[in-house]
């Protein structure tokens, strides 16, 4: 009962107090990011929600989109600027995705929306992550974010969608809040956020 007529009303209401609360930190961080990137503060990307349906997730841009002689993205750790640094350290590249949450494409607790090549490496157990909305935070963040391996961060986005509930998406908000206050699994090591999933061999 809570899934079907509660969370989404409950995602809206607070998504949209969140939004207001935070907009002179959001308003700050726009324009020091345009700075920062000369000119590009925001991050647009097509990731896969509810039903692998795709939308366009918001962020702040917090890497420069620097390349190498042949064209490719040089690595994370080498476009991520400065400030870049200091948004994703604090979780304010993600205040953004509030927006999404308002539409309707996510809610504030859920799996987390990965890239969209990722789906056809999923197994079958892994790929029920889509069967609800994808969230800003999730199981997997307050359980080791950035510090677990692709197939443990599945693990708990799979229990979550098995388990989910009112107290345990407010179990889930809470965790997410010390998290981001004691800046914890912000990276995986050796890398600035983590490496990309290749599929379970």
């Amino acid at each position: 009962m809570y899934q079907t007529y509660f969370k989404r009303a409950l995602d809206f209401i607070v998504a949209l107090f969140l939004l207001l609360l935070s907009f002179p930190i959001i308003l700050t961080t726009y324009m020091l990011l345009l700075v920062a990137n000369r000119g590009s503060a925001f991050f647009f990307q097509v990731r896969p929600g509810y039903q692998s349906h795709p939308f366009v997730i918001i962020k702040f841009k917090t890497m420069r989109d620097g390349v190498d002689a042949e064209g490719n993205l040089l690595p994370d750790e080498v476009r991520l600027t400065s400030i870049g640094k200091v948004v994703r350290t604090f979780s304010i590249d993600e205040l953004l995705q509030l927006i999404n949450v308002l539409k309707g494409d996510m809610s504030l607790v859920g799996p987390r929306p990965l890239l969209t090549k990722y789906l056809s490496r999923y197994t079958a157990e892994q790929a029920s992550r889509h069967n609800v909305r994808p969230g800003i935070t999730g199981y997997a963040q307050v359980n080791g974010r950035n510090k677990i391996s692709w197939e443990d961060k599945f693990k708990l986005d799979v229990e979550y969608v098995e388990k989910v509930s009112f107290l345990l998406d407010m179990k889930i908000l809470w965790m997410t809040f010390l998290n981001v206050v004691q800046r914890k699994d912000i990276s995986s090591d050796g890398h600035a956020t983590m490496e990309e999933f290749m599929g379970i061999e």
